[in-house]
């Protein structure tokens, strides 16, 4: 079985907890996600099956869009609801103006520190991990992109927004930094994902239901495409390097009835043949 699995995460589950289901829900071990969500968290988790498990790199760096709920006055140690607090402050004097205008001032590239509790790796061991274990983690401030931010509903302390991002933004880090910088505190109470582009939460479903969606739908959603020729099929199936195409970057390449044959990306040196899906070296 190859392709992909639509999957809208519930709360209270792993990433890797999905994952053991669809193993065995698909009857293969080959099953890897597109982007970890917290247990806390719900919605789209991309999850990659068979020789589409190698397609999953494309999906991890798309664009993301998560709904989150904001709480101000209170920070975590985990920066979200499932930490312990450790600080709490007077919000009396917060306004929705200054709520407002301080949440602009994240939108555009900026450096994130990422959350202690994420599952970035630190010495082959991942942060939460270090962090439950009783160990101070820092994380050096990386840089993301908020492509905007929209505040659906203030409600007091609490705010409901949409955020639209690049791969490797935290929402948590955005909640504990804008109660930061009111002066407050914050940490986030709600995260649903609601887009890994070019998948969307409309098109997920519960891990029973979801079905596989074929390699070739998925991944000619993902990128441009190129129909090869006769005699092209005959060179990548022989791990040959063919001419280049006036397409940059990766490309999904057609066989003669249309169907996903190989990835093909413009090299100026000879590429490995792997098993369908391929990468393929061509020449410029």
């Amino acid at each position: 079985m190859n392709g992909f699995l639509l999957v809208d995460k519930p709360s209270g589950m792993t990433s890797h907890d999905v994952v053991a289901k669809a193993r065995r829900k698909c009857g293969t071990k080959r099953v890897g996600h597109a982007g970890t969500l917290d247990p806390m968290a719900t919605g789209v988790l991309v999850l990659g099956i068979g020789n589409a498990t190698k397609l999953l790199q494309y999906v991890v760096d798309g664009k993301k869009e998560y709904e989150a709920t904001i709480k101000l006055g209170v920070a975590t140690h985990t920066d979200d609801r499932e930490g312990d607090v450790i600080s709490s402050a007077d919000t009396s004097a917060l306004t929705e103006e200054s709520i407002r205008s301080e949440i602009a001032k994240f939108v555009g590239t900026i450096m994130q520190r990422p959350s202690s509790v994420s599952a970035i790796k630190i010495d082959g061991k991942r942060a939460h991990e270090r962090v439950r274990g009783g160990e101070v983690v820092e994380i050096p401030a990386r840089e993301v992109t908020i492509f905007g931010i929209e505040i659906k509903e203030i409600r007091g302390i609490e705010l409901d927004v949409v955020v639209n991002c690049s791969a490797g933004t935290y929402i948590r880090a955005i909640a504990r930094d804008l109660g930061d910088a009111l002066g407050v505190g914050g940490h986030l109470t709600a995260l649903r994902r609601t887009l890994v582009s070019p998948f969307s939460i409309s098109e997920c479903a519960d891990l029973e239901s979801a079905e596989v969606i074929d390699t070739a739908l998925g991944v000619t959603r993902m990128m441009p495409t190129r129909a090869l020729t006769g005699e092209e099929l005959i060179e990548i199936g022989f791990g040959r390097t063919i001419g280049a195409s006036d397409q940059g970057g990766t490309v999904a390449a057609l066989n003669l009835q249309g169907s996903f044959a190989a990835l093909i990306e413009n090299r100026d040196f000879a590429g490995k043949v792997l098993a369908t899906p391929t990468l393929v070296a061509v020449k410029e």
